[in-house]
């Protein structure tokens, strides 16, 4: 039954159907089908449905409130279990915001599994500000996002430092410059930022408010790597972070711009939503707090 209300709880939460049957990987007759089940064992239907709309009715939202109690206690139990068996396995939902998510998150992910196997890792990938909506909805368990975050909700804690740079293309007349790179001069190029939402747009913003900076022409694209492809295009020079770029600088297909004042400095966090937190959560943590950041320093 604990299932039932798991399904119940994303379709309410998702206020659809499709997509909760894609959070859960079941297919939509599946989801339909718990939905019945669980509404045939409470006697009462618990969701009114429409073709452009799906949401609680007043029997629903009494349901509603008690599942994700009901759930919480599931997890609790599952906590104290795995602390008195000292097990970790079983699912964690894990959030990343683009950077440390497609960067440095696989490496993590294979130590924990050669280390603890019985743990099984499920990935989402998305921008900052995503990360922590899906965080405050309960359907990640853990997220580690870039830059600082602000809110009583959420418990915080840095685990790395990361520093981030100025990319040219290897042709690019600043790379080729003699003389030392000005604030000035970097003014006068186009620049290659990601969205609004994004940690790397954070630190982009706070960089050009540090240093004074107004750009001539901004090109704002959704993904790190169509930036670091548009940067060794030449279309224009960005800030990146140094783990996004490692690859790109041993092959020579961008460089750094040496500017005095850089690199300049961010931070990434874990954030968390859970007063109780599994074995393999707990597992998880460790693994990030004991990860080899420096190895990743320029």
């Amino acid at each position: 039954m604990d299932y039932h209300l798991k399904v119940f709880v994303t379709v309410a939460e998702k206020k659809s159907f499709s997509r909760a049957a894609e959070e859960l990987n079941l297919t939509q007759p599946a989801v339909s089908q718990y939905i019945r089940a669980l509404e045939h064992s409470i006697g009462a239907k618990l969701l009114d449905r429409t073709n452009k709309y799906v949401r609680l009715n007043q029997i629903g939202e009494i349901v509603f409130h008690y599942a994700k109690e009901i759930l919480g206690l599931y997890t609790k139990m599952q906590y104290l279990v795995d602390e008195r068996n000292k097990k970790a396995s079983g699912p964690i939902a894990i959030g990343a915001s683009y950077t440390f998510g497609e960067y440095i998150l696989p490496y993590v992910i294979a130590n924990l599994q050669k280390a603890y196997p019985a743990i099984s890792p499920s990935i989402t990938i998305n921008n900052t500000k995503e990360i922590i909506d899906l965080l405050l909805s309960h359907q990640l368990d853990i997220g580690i996002i870039e830059g600082p975050f602000k809110g009583k909700k959420l418990a915080t804690e840095i685990i790395a430092e990361d520093n981030m740079v100025v990319t040219a293309s290897p042709d690019h007349h600043l790379i080729k410059k003699k003389k030392v790179v000005t604030i000035s001069d970097l003014e006068k190029e186009t620049w290659i930022i990601r969205e609004e939402g994004s940690g790397t747009r954070t630190a982009t913003d706070e960089f050009f408010r540090k240093h004074l900076i107004e750009p001539k022409k901004c090109m704002e694209f959704g993904s790190t790597q169509v930036i670091k492809e548009s940067v060794q295009a030449g279309i224009g020079i960005s800030l990146l972070s140094q783990w996004a770029i490692k690859k790109d600088l041993r092959h020579n297909y961008m460089k750094i711009v040496k500017i005095k004042g850089l690199p300049f400095k961010r931070y990434f966090s874990i954030v968390t939503n859970n007063t109780y937190q599994t074995m393999a959560l707990k597992t998880f943590m460790e693994t990030l707090r004991n990860y080899p950041f420096d190895t990743g320093k320029l």
